[in-house]
């Protein structure tokens, strides 16, 4: 019987496996952070630990980080404690870090890929979530906790049971108006915050090898937010194209080389998965989420569920959760009154995302009472957009380009949303308070997201794409 394109990377990287257990899996990068290491830092130095392999660890800073005035000194304590104990353990441990004023500082799962690093047949780890970013690219890749780090630090392996096998076909030519964030967000809606709870899912058809790699990265980066340990699409030219040349991709015989390893990562035509899901891409429309989990979301055109149509025993969490939101059973989510629009996070913040809003927004204005900021994933993206001019549009649009970081997608950092206003974000997440205290999320692409800032309220970008 043939293999998935999970298993083919799953079982090259096994040390040892336990029947009836989980297996000893072998990591080939490892990324870091400000946040989860400190404690997994702290747990080697108790033991008298070193790092096994620091040339195999990737560090930046991001979650705490302000996305002004990075030169100053962080003004948030525990932000500023953090970012400086994550220097210190890695010039203690021998780790190199890519900190504040670094050109490769950047989100995590947004550097990895600029800069080469993420390769197919990789196993990846992070502790965060949206590690299965890093999937697009044919790699197993998963978020980890912090006795985990700790363990990956240490020994550069990892206990992990095999997860069940899903693959999602996304098939047909996706309409106008509708990008790789409205795939993920219609996914989610059909299957719920916890449809893909327990499996790996593969992402395949015709819509999904037809999208960009940075589109790519979108849909594997949500892949979490249905239950998934994590999200995997087979590599192909656009992959390779998109590798070749950066700063730590192979060169020359090692191209070569790993080219051949790499044409082979793919699902054999009579492989077996644990369950299928089968998607027509002409029946998505652009998706915006009008409750508490990503789930809970609706094409631009439809109505927010009623109580009838909600199982008896969602309900209370339901109308709970409306109720946080301000929203009413039956509600169209078009003409919404929106106060901060947030381009940015590891979902959307890559150049091709803001080149997307660039083009839509050009010789047009945001709404007079909108707040817009727009944070690029990494100092390079930054970069790369002022190189082209992007800044420019934006300025002139009344948009704010801020300094890299994951910025207003949590409230971990000085970019929070206030209390009950409302913020329609391209990040990942819109859980009670995700973006501040009582703050409200509508989450949506890059492109829905500019038509808002325009409007000042959720708007159809499909009826300002026809009106231009």
């Amino acid at each position: 019987m043939g293999k998935t394109l999970f298993e083919k990377i799953w079982e090259k990287h096994i040390i040892k496996s336990i029947e009836g257990g989980p297996s000893v899996l072998y990591v080939d990068k490892h990324f870091i952070h400000e946040v989860t290491s400190p404690q997994a830092f702290k747990g080697l130095e108790q033991r008298g630990l070193k790092v096994f392999r620091p040339q195999q660890v990737v560090a930046t800073v991001d979650h705490n980080v302000p996305t002004i005035n990075q030169h100053l000194p962080i003004k948030e304590e525990l932000s500023r404690i953090q970012v400086q104990t994550l220097k210190e353990n890695c010039e203690k441990f021998g780790i190199e870090l890519y900190g504040l004023g670094h050109p490769y500082q950047g989100i995590v799962h947004i550097i990895g890929p600029e800069l080469g690093v993420t390769q197919p047949g990789m196993t990846i780890v992070c502790g965060d979530s949206h590690t299965s970013t890093h999937g697009a690219f044919a790699t197993i890749a998963f978020g980890i906790g912090t006795s985990e780090v700790e363990m990956v630090l240490a020994t550069q392996c990892l206990m992990q049971s095999k997860p069940k096998l899903m693959r999602i076909n996304v098939e047909g030519t996706l309409n106008r108006g509708v990008v790789s964030k409205d795939i993920i967000l219609y996914i989610i809606s059909k299957i719920s915050a916890s449809g893909a709870t327990g499996y790996a899912v593969e992402y395949a058809g015709s819509a999904i090898k037809n999208l960009s790699m940075e589109a790519r990265m979108t849909v594997c980066n949500m892949s979490i937010e249905m239950g998934a340990r994590c999200g995997i699409i087979a590599p192909d030219e656009t992959t390779f194209s998109y590798i070749k040349g950066r700063k730590f991709a192979p060169t020359n015989e090692d191209w070569n080389k790993a080219l051949e390893y790499w044409e082979t990562l793919f699902s054999d035509d009579d492989a077996k998965f644990d369950a299928e899901l089968n998607i027509k891409a002409e029946e998505i429309e652009p998706m915006i989420t009008y409750g508490t989990n990503p789930g809970m979301g609706i094409g631009i055109s439809g109505y927010v569920p009623s109580l009838n149509d909600v199982d008896t025993k969602d309900k209370p969490s339901y109308e709970k959760s409306l109720h946080y939101m301000g929203i009413e059973p039956g509600a169209s989510m078009k003409g919404k009154k929106v106060d901060y629009v947030f381009i940015g996070s590891c979902t959307n913040a890559r150049i091709e995302d803001l080149r997307m809003v660039a083009s839509f927004i050009k010789g047009k204005h945001k709404a007079n009472d909108v707040e817009v900021w727009v944070v690029p994933g990494s100092k390079q993206v930054e970069k790369q957009a002022i190189e082209e001019g992007i800044n420019k549009i934006f300025e002139d649009a009344g948009f704010l380009l801020r300094q890299p970081g994951c910025s207003a997608c949590l409230g971990m950092n000085e970019d929070k949303i206030p209390a009950g206003k409302y913020c329609i974000s391209t990040s990942n997440r819109n859980f009670e308070g995700r973006q501040g205290l009582n703050a409200r999320t509508f989450l949506a692409s890059p492109l829905t997201a500019a038509a808002a800032a325009i409007t000042g309220e959720v708007s159809d970008v499909r009826e300002m794409m026809n009106e231009n």
